[in-house]
């Protein structure tokens, strides 16, 4: 009687130890470790250290030295891999000379897939990491080495072409060392700045430094309609996308996303989105796995240059002048016209188009917000209940 039960242990641990083995090798996804109900997440860390407070720490050499920023920030920046084609099966017989000379060799090449290689920020200590959309976009399969070189795989929570962010995630048994944010909106022209990344996929985790160049450059993109770039002198080559760009105590203030270039290579103009633009979206990104964003219904442009006949235009000197509303959306229901000229929203002063536009896109849909408008060198203030924005469609 021993003796069976014994037997009948020993079939069930067999069995149970091969269905965890091909539930890990085929679908990984369903042994996620989970947070317990009623788990708070670990929360973003944002920093409040005043510019004026932060400066590079002098080696014991007395040279200026910028190791204790990028010390830490480092543990925080990652390499992403992706594959975008799956790596089929391939049975050890292929290989077999024998084999190819009655069969052939097979038409699919072996089955290797495309591989693209960039960078991501730990973003959370759960293992949330944020990259470039354009990073992981097309990925079947995603691959992320730690700064201690375990190699983990990661699974997509969600994407925004309109920011070119997406936000991946890794499970790990123990808490991953994020990384603290910045106010990006306190970045000055001439701050030195640390980019940290991964360039050209060989070369590990590489830091460079430079200064901001310039803050909330536009047209850098293909039409995107959140452009606040901030644009660096800090080397940025393939594989730094992704990656952070941190101010001097080691606070990320951006993630590096594009170059200028004529050549293909790194030619002294790098660009990072700011973290006033991610940290919103990729909250969205984490709870929702998408962003929904206010619409207003019309099409804003920047102020006409002095001396142009639109008398409101000549009063004012910030906003952002309403070129085009859109029949029965939000702004045509709530009065808007072409011609307007906003120049707050919300009781908050707006300078630029590009400040209207993210004012009104980062307003959750169904929100009635107060614009204020400028008509007819006359200020009034329109109430109106905000639509939701059609997402962008890519070709």
């Amino acid at each position: 009687m021993f003796h069976r039960l014994w037997l009948l242990f020993a079939q069930i641990c067999t069995v149970c130890v091969a269905a965890l083995f091909t539930i890990s090798t085929l679908r990984p996804e369903w042994l996620t470790r989970s947070s317990a109900p009623g788990t708070a997440p670990p929360p973003i860390t944002v920093a409040t250290t005043p510019p004026a407070a932060l400066a590079a720490k002098p080696a014991e050499s007395g040279a200026i030295s910028f190791a204790s920023a990028a010390s830490t920030a480092l543990p925080a920046v990652v390499k992403v891999a992706i594959s975008t084609e799956r790596r089929r099966f391939r049975h050890p017989l292929m290989d077999d000379p024998a084999f190819e000379r009655f069969f052939g060799r097979p038409r699919d090449g072996g089955g290797q897939p495309m591989i693209g290689e960039g960078s991501g920020v730990i973003v959370r200590a759960d293992g949330y990491i944020l990259t470039n959309n354009h990073v992981v976009d097309g990925a079947q399969r995603i691959q992320v080495e730690l700064s201690d070189k375990r190699t983990l795989p990661a699974r997509l929570i969600g994407t925004d072409p309109e920011t070119d962010l997406a936000v991946i995630k890794v499970d790990t048994d123990g808490p991953l060392p994020a990384i603290v944010f910045a106010d990006s909106n306190a970045l000055r022209q001439g701050d030195v700045v640390l980019a940290i990344g991964n360039p050209f996929g060989v070369f590990g985790h590489t830091v460079t430094m430079g200064i901001v160049s310039a803050t909330g450059r536009t047209q850098i993109g293909d039409g995107n309609p959140f452009e606040s770039f901030i644009q660096t002198d800090a080397a940025i080559n393939q594989g730094n996308s992704g990656g952070a760009l941190v101010n001097l105590a080691g606070h990320l203030v951006g993630i590096n996303t594009s170059i200028f270039t004529r050549t293909g290579d790194f030619s002294g103009i790098g660009f990072a989105i700011p973290t006033s633009v991610a940290l919103p979206v990729m909250e969205q990104l984490i709870a929702n796995g998408r962003v929904q964003r206010g619409y207003l219904g019309v099409t804003l442009g920047s102020l006409p240059a002095q001396g142009t006949s639109n008398s409101s235009s000549q009063r004012s000197e910030r906003g952002a002048v309403i070129e085009a509303v859109v029949s029965d959306g939000p702004g045509a229901r709530a009065g808007l016209r072409p011609g307007d000229i906003i120049i707050a929203v919300n009781g908050k002063p707006v300078e630029d188009r590009i400040e209207a536009t993210n004012a009104i896109a980062m307003t959750p849909p169904g929100s009635t917000i107060a614009i204020k408008v400028l008509r007819d060198g006359a200020e009034r203030e329109v109430e109106v209940t905000l639509g939701t924005r059609p997402r962008l469609r890519r070709n």
